[in-house]
């Protein structure tokens, strides 16, 4: 008897691959199957950029300066089967328990049709945000449908296509009225007490460097007691001379009551001050929604519509408004256009409001939203329906009520008489007995303090789980009662009557075979990365690898409630940890918070950090932030939030920091320098030489160095911010740690610092392990932000490991120069550093192609559709260039069928300059080109053929776009943001 030897495979001994057997094209890992060139694509690649070896590119490109601060410290790389059993070790470690806490995050049923096609679909989480209308028509139906659920909902006339979450939408709602009210400078904003107290500690961290005073008042009381005359006076009492400009309201309150808007709107009025009302959107297929009583604003989460706890996210949060604020809305809003044939077409609307053309003088820092997320909660009312809407909330109400009625039937005093889904039980001393009683029997009460704790009810909760609440109170169950019967507790004067969600679009496709079919028109309609390369240039939209995404959906982790007690949450907990320490070594800072949950979020989190870190030193004159002119439009956004003003830094004619202009910046503003701005590599695709000098200036300066990790897919493994000088920077989970985009959201932003500035990262009142005891306060609304996506990049890390790290960032900046090699003879290359060397970007400049021929880079853009691709991105930062980012994950082919793409279209624009074609009837032009323009009757001075098949394009992998160019500026002039009647698409 023979015995088969013993093998090693175990991680720390991997299996050595037989070269006699495997050939070397055959993937040997994860990072293999990451990065597209396979090896001998990569020494093509490098023959064509003119490197014998990815490390003599490294050494060529890389300034020598940012080399320095030693390796990183990573655990081994694992497979993706060994990935997958770490991750459900974690997961197994959090306890899912019924969440009955409330505070604005509920149980949820995801309907499994929503669930597969949409959160598990790559075809919606690998989209981009749909700056490139015509070929994201789907996504953005999706959200008209959104936006068209909000306002109909809330009473409103707009609202916008989504925001980060309840408690930085209501940050934004009070910067909003701040900004739409005439009270005099130094008033105050009054929030009710009842707020949910996470929304009240972020405005706090918001208002704080703003300057805007924040107060609480009993203002619910006031109106129960003395109606409209006693919330003016409490508005008065409680702002003090200087008045107030606005109001905010809970609706429900955080402790359930159901309060009557109508005094409070009239009393608020009546003090001069506008009104915001964040209020739950459930509630509001039941109760007078706040439009109705004359709210300006209404804000809130959309997460009970269908999406998962996830700990606190990602959810997409909502803002509405009346008639005349709309253009204040922050972020992004959808509207109808039409396209050049008339035909109605959806494009973002008033892009000039956003940070990113506004800058400094932009009124907010947000630059993306939650699309993915609010796709699945505009689904979730599409799904259901007005009327499966409403039942869902009576019985949600009705099990409320019957709660309620058990516990007055056993002595339990409830406080409030109306309410929707949350009861508040009055019982003096005994509050920490009974969570922990109900908390043993596996249901999560809050505790409100010693003597009350509230209940709140959801779609998920079942008459077992009424009767384990009141035996956690000592009373008998209900036992076989009918939950349903118990008595409503909304009065009749807050009962709905008008109508919502009128729109065939919500009571059409109400069966599941309907619901598929839907999601699956939509989806053909939009071009993501699961048909082809993305090549957006500082956007990074590389592979979201399967495995990656694969335990976001456990119950484990989507099950969560974000205040769950920390013995339910080690696994989760852990799983934060690990990433926190594995981004500090690969960015050479000493700590991460995981908090923003976008990356504008994580800029104001570190701005503030130094903004603390000054004034704990006594040094609060130092206000100035020094910004170069080719940044980021949410870096200066960022910094006006923070408090700080803005001096913007030329750059030379390579698009480098011009170092003579940032000294006599530095001189100028002396002890009033608190930091200085940059992105690195630079937004112009370049490793900055000077960036140890320009680090030594300010630092002797006194300031400190803010590198934005926009471009961090440039470094990972080579270089690390926090060792070559730098203080702070975000990061971008969803850029270079591989969190899908999802159609513009969601994201997450961590703030990196070094150990001086580790005591001022975000904290959170609700978690005390959730940041330091001296931070800035929350910047988010949960204590980990979306903590329900974090196992993602948690996974990428896990299996690729520093080796594969480093190869992935090699391999692009080799595509990236391998681009700019090919293409240079055909489109200038606009900017590049030594040798003529790019990062892991570049910047073709169309702007002599134009002057000398009249096409545009709309036109180039457009007529990449036609190509089969979605454009680079577009006069960003230079008007009338394209920047170009292949990343790692794109193999050769698709790379080359890119090039190939590029350089006929420089054909064609020869075609048009010499005449063959007019300038106003040429395939760019007219792109992109519909099925529909084909079959008309065609009266081009060009064929059907080149115009639908140009060179390249194989007939049966065509895609075709919707609709063809859309005028924007007709759209912006007659706006409209909700789902247009039927009759708007008939011939």
């Amino acid at each position: 008897m023979t015995t088969s030897p013993v093998i090693d495979t175990s991680s720390s001994a991997p299996l050595a691959r037989d070269a006699a057997r495997i050939p070397d094209d055959v993937p040997a890992g994860f990072a293999d199957r990451h990065i597209g060139p396979r090896a001998d694509e990569v020494a093509q690649m490098l023959s064509v950029v003119g490197f014998d070896s990815l490390e003599a590119l490294d050494d060529a490109v890389l300034p020598p300066v940012i080399r320095a601060g030693g390796d990183a410290v990573l655990p081994a790389p694992i497979g993706e089967a060994e990935a997958l059993a770490e991750l459900r070790a974690l997961a197994t470690r959090n306890t899912v328990a019924v969440p009955m806490i409330g505070l604005g995050y509920h149980g949820t049923h995801t309907p499994g049709v929503i669930k597969r096609n949409v959160l598990e679909s790559p075809a919606w989480y690998t989209a981009y945000t749909p700056y490139q209308p015509e070929i994201s028509q789907g996504r953005l139906e999706a959200l008209l449908n959104f936006q068209t659920m909000v306002s109909d909902l809330t009473g409103l006339q707009t609202s916008s296509a989504s925001l980060l979450d309840e408690s930085t939408a209501a940050a934004e709602a009070m910067t909003l009225l701040r900004r739409a009210s005439k009270a005099a400078a130094g008033a105050a904003l009054v929030v009710d007490a009842d707020v949910l107290p996470q929304t009240i500690a972020v405005i706090g961290t918001r208002a704080e460097p703003l300057g805007i005073p924040v107060v609480i008042a009993d203002l619910a009381a006031a109106a129960r007691i003395g109606g409209a005359a006693a919330v003016t006076a409490a508005i008065a009492e409680a702002a003090g001379e200087s008045g107030a400009f606005g109001i905010l309201m809970q609706y429900p309150g955080a402790g359930g009551l159901l309060t009557d808007l109508g005094p409070v709107v009239a009393g608020a009025r009546e003090a001069g001050c506008l009104v915001a009302v964040a209020a739950d959107l459930l509630a509001l297929t039941l109760v007078r929604p706040p439009g109705e009583d004359g709210a300006d604003v209404v804000v809130g989460t959309t997460q009970r519509f269908g999406v998962p706890l996830g700990f606190g996210g990602p959810h997409a949060g909502y803002m509405a408004v009346r008639t005349g604020l709309e253009r204040s809305l922050p972020g992004r809003l959808v509207g109808v256009s039409r396209d050049v044939d008339g035909a109605p077409a959806y494009r973002l609307a008033l892009q000039t409001r956003e940070q990113h053309i506004r800058r400094e003088k932009a009124t907010s820092n947000i630059c993306t939203a939650q699309v993915l997320l609010a796709v699945m909660a505009a689904m979730y009312a599409v799904y259901h329906g007005p009327g499966g809407l409403r039942r869902i909330a009576e019985r949600t109400h009705l099990r409320a009520a019957a709660l309620a009625a058990g516990l007055r039937a056993g002595g339990v005093e409830v406080v409030h008489e109306a309410f929707f889904d949350t009861v508040l039980a009055r019982v003096p001393a005994r509050g920490s007995e009974i969570v922990a009683a109900a908390r043993a029997r596996g249901v999560l009460l809050r505790l409100v303090d010693a003597d009350h704790v509230g209940i709140s009810c959801d779609e998920t909760t079942t008459p077992v789980h009424l009767d384990v609440v009141l035996n956690a109170f000592g009373l008998d169950g209900l036992g076989d009662a009918e939950t349903s019967s118990g008595q409503p507790a909304i009065p009749q004067t807050l009962r709905r009557t008008s109508a919502y969600l009128t729109n065939p679009v919500f009571t059409t496709h109400h069966s599941e075979t309907a619901m598929l079919r839907y999601l699956r028109r939509l989806s053909d309609q939009d071009y993501a990365l699961d048909r082809g390369m993305i090549p957006l240039g500082s956007c990074t939209m590389k592979l979201n690898a399967t495995t990656e995404m694969e335990s976001i959906t456990w119950p484990e982790f989507g099950g969560l409630h974000p205040f769950a007690p920390l013995e339910h949450t080690e696994g989760i907990r852990e799983l934060v940890h690990d990433l926190e320490g594995w981004l500090a070594e690969l960015t050479g800072y000493d700590a991460v918070s995981l908090q923003p949950n976008a990356g504008s979020q994580g800029e104001l989190a570190g701005l503030l950090a130094i903004r603390a870190y000054h004034r704990a030193n006594g040094e609060t004159e130092r206000n100035v932030c020094l910004i170069p002119s080719s940044a980021h439009g949410t870096n200066a956004a960022s910094a006006v939030m923070a408090g700080m003003r803005v001096v913007v830094v030329a750059c030379d004619q390579q698009g480098n920091v011009e170092m003579a202009d940032l000294e006599r910046k530095i001189e100028q503003h002396g002890a009033a320098l608190a930091a200085v701005m940059v992105t690195y590599p630079s937004t112009h695709g370049v490793f900055e030489e000077s960036i140890g000098t320009l680090c030594a200036l300010v630092h002797q300066a006194g300031g400190q160095v803010y590198v934005d990790g926009a471009n961090l897919n440039a470094l990972v493994g080579l270089s690390r911010p926090g060792k070559f000088g730098a203080d702070v920077s975000h990061l971008n989970l969803h850029k270079t740690f591989c969190i899908p985009h999802g159609g513009g959201g969601p994201g997450v932003g961590p703030v990196a610092v070094r150990s001086h500035l580790a005591g001022y990262l975000p904290n959170h009142p609700l978690d005390d392990e959730a940041g330091p005891a001296t931070g800035i306060g929350p910047i988010s609304g949960a204590p980990y932000g979306s903590a329900g996506i974090l196992p993602i990049s948690w996974a990428y890390v896990r299996m690729m490991g520093l080796p594969g790290l480093t190869r992935a960032t090699q391999v692009a900046i080799l595509a990236a120069n391998y681009v700019a090699a090919r293409l240079r003879e055909h489109y200038p290359v606009l900017y590049s550093g030594r040798d003529g060397l790019v990062a892991h970007e570049c910047i073709l400049d169309l702007r002599p192609i134009t002057k000398a021929t009249g096409v545009t880079v709309d036109d180039v853009a457009k007529r990449l559709i036609d190509y089969g691709f979605h454009a680079p991105t577009m006069s960003f930062p230079v008007a009338g260039t394209l920047m170009v980012e292949p990343t790692e994950s794109e193999d050769l082919a698709e790379i080359d069928r890119f090039c190939a793409a590029m350089i006929a279209i420089r054909g064609e624009i020869e075609q048009v300059a010499a005449g063959d074609w007019p300038k106003d009837d040429n395939p760019l032009a007219n792109a992109p080109h519909t099925a529909e323009c084909l079959t008309a009757e065609w009266k081009h001075a060009y064929t059907r053929a080149e115009a639908a098949y140009p060179s390249g394009v194989v007939a049966k992998s065509k895609y075709w776009p919707p609709v063809r160019r859309i005028d924007g500026a007709w759209g912006d002039r007659n706006l409209v943001c909700s789902c247009p009647p039927p009759e708007a698409f008939e011939d």
